[in-house]
């Protein structure tokens, strides 16, 4: 069965080269599970979008758990799909960088970029939007 999960985190004691591990591991360690997805970095909060065999990603998902870069982590969306939506990528990272900026604030309810406070509906609208109008990295 083809999932796709969406959970957020905090990141905690993120030096500068820890996304770049982070993105480069995920490619490497995804395309070996067959997971795709994508991953957004806005205000110190990781926005993670997985797809694949649902145990797969349960898997993963418990192994994200354990990583301490992660902090107050909470499942925001969890559908089963008919297709991928990110199956050019093992793993895309966007980062809210000012070519980014507007559309993160599109989908905030406040000054910043919130996804902990995201309806699944705007989750899945964020993600189609980021897919087709935005600078990907990876």
């Amino acid at each position: 069965m083809l999932i796709r999960l969406t959970y957020a985190s905090r990141a905690r004691n993120l030096g500068p080269m820890d996304v770049k591990d982070i993105l480069e591991s995920s490619k490497r360690n995804n395309q070996a599970l067959g997971v795709t997805g994508a991953l957004c970095l806005s205000n110190g909060i990781f926005l993670q979008c997985l797809e694949g065999d649902r145990a797969v990603v349960n898997a993963l998902y418990h192994r994200i758990l354990l990583d301490p870069r992660h902090q107050d982590p909470a499942i925001l969306d969890f559908d089963e799909v008919t297709h991928r939506q990110f199956s050019a990528w093992s793993m895309g990272l966007v980062s809210a960088v000012a070519d980014n900026q507007s559309l993160f604030l599109k989908y905030a309810s406040g000054p910043e970029f919130d996804p902990y406070q995201m309806r699944p509906v705007a989750l899945r609208a964020f993600f189609n939007e980021l897919i087709q109008n935005t600078r990907w990295i990876g």
